[in-house]
């Protein structure tokens, strides 16, 4: 374990303003927009598919790249995060995801969707995780989970929102001006709002959750807001020496497999179905509104019985959802699917960053997230264009419906096997 020096006094009382929620806030609405309107890709697969004539395959594998192209990414601007702060990296993330929308409504053949999409795209959503998520976490200590919960309640927002907001635009100006619309709110959202990210609460003078430095030094903060101050926990080289370290990419990059899979192919799937367009449209914006549901509560009940048996719930909701898809051919149904897979796929993604804190610190936390977010993409990106090569062979869904099963029960095991690692902080108890 690495711990820098601690200096300064301190003490309990709180600030009349914690800019903490500041970070939240600003780094809400980044998460609705970014993912919002990278998650709805699959409104776009269908129109994409009908006017250039482009297989199943071929579509979902730009979709795949730019999702390989995030994790690659995240890797990188994790460790930039840690040494230089997330304003400046939200700032370039931002520039680069609005051009790279921009250049997307100029595609005319599959080669550049893969390219302006596939990875420009891929590399502005990098930092939309990896960076907003270090940033909260070195922010707040007790109420991590639910803070952490409350920034991806913004994407479960965003996949709520935009996919009834592109749909209508697609009716209304076509599929080139839409991205062009839609590069232009990225940019504006992202250089405005980043400029509110400050990297942490030692920056100006505070200490996690709100304490400020005013009394002795030895008061009692409790290990872990002495830690965040003095940056504690493993370094990234420390991590990749721990089994723990290795079985949180694999959960995590099965529970991608599957999420990204649905994310991409619930729409094509429900129209091959006979379910209206706009209907399929809704059943990825419910899944979006329940992720909201699903993001808040876990993060919050995270902070009460563990990561590690939040996720593990997660899971749970993950399987009975897939269940229930393969049985699936009336809209209740898919809607009843969407409910609760959407419950799980929020739960997911509050509660990676805050294991990733209990389990190693915060010294390290932007790197260490950022590589367990690329190994996350090797899942979220091999399952959509798996899925849709399987398609293209089969001319259905269910074979990688079972795949997705499978996979889930796999990862469900994996988490339950994860123990605790002391490090010299209460916050690595993952039990």
């Amino acid at each position: 374990m690495t711990t820098k020096p601690i200096t300064g006094t301190f003490n309990l009382k709180k600030s009349s303003f914690f800019y903490g929620y500041v970070v939240v806030s600003a780094a809400f609405f980044l998460q609705a927009v970014g993912w919002g309107i990278f998650n709805s890709f699959g409104v776009f697969a269908v129109r994409l598919m009908s006017e250039f004539q482009w297989t199943r395959a071929g579509v979902s594998g730009a979709f795949a790249l730019a999702f390989f192209i995030y994790g690659l990414a995240s890797i990188v601007l994790g460790i930039l995060n840690d040494r230089w702060g997330p304003r400046l990296i939200m700032t370039g993330s931002g520039i680069v995801l609005g051009v790279g929308f921009l250049l997307t409504s100029q595609i005319g053949n599959l080669g550049q969707l893969y390219l302006f999409y596939g990875i420009i795209v891929g590399i502005g959503i990098g930092g939309v995780d990896v960076v907003l998520l270090s940033t909260v976490a070195r922010w707040f200590v007790k109420k991590r989970g639910m803070m952490s919960g409350i920034v991806k309640v913004g994407t479960g927002v965003g996949m709520f929102i935009m996919p009834l907001i592109i749909n209508r635009l697609l009716d209304s100006y076509g599929q080139s001006h839409t991205f062009a619309i839609l590069g232009i709110i990225i940019l504006i959202v992202f250089i405005a709002l980043s400029q509110f990210m400050v990297r942490g609460p030692a920056s100006i003078g505070l200490l996690p959750d709100g304490a400020r430095r005013t009394g002795n030094a030895n008061s009692d903060l409790g290990s872990d807001a002495n830690s965040d101050l003095g940056e504690s926990g493993m370094t990234l080289r420390e991590a990749f020496h721990t089994i723990q370290f290795w079985m949180l990419c694999v959960s995590y990059s099965l529970v991608l497999f599957c999420l990204a899979t649905i994310l991409m192919h619930i729409v094509p799937h429900t129209t091959d179905m006979g379910v209206a367009s706009a209907s399929a449209t809704r059943i990825l914006s419910t899944i979006g509104a329940l992720s909201i549901a699903g993001r808040f509560i876990m993060g919050g009940i995270s902070d009460k019985i563990g990561n590690k048996r939040a996720l593990i719930i997660c899971f749970g909701f993950l399987l009975v959802g897939l269940s229930l898809l393969q049985l699936s051919d009336k809209l209740w149904m898919f809607y009843a699917f969407a409910i609760i897979h959407g419950f799980a796929h929020g739960g997911v993604f509050a509660l990676i960053s805050p294991i990733v804190a209990e389990l190693f610190g915060s010294l390290a936390h932007g790197a260490i997230l950022g590589i367990v977010i690329f190994s996350s993409t090797i899942g979220g990106s091999s399952g959509p264009l798996l899925a849709g090569y399987l398609f293209d062979i089969t001319g259905s869904y269910q074979t990688i419906f079972m795949i997705l099963t499978g996979l889930g029960i796999i990862g469900l095991s994996t988490t339950a096997t994860l123990r605790p690692i002391s490090i010299g902080h209460s916050e690595t108890n993952v039990e």
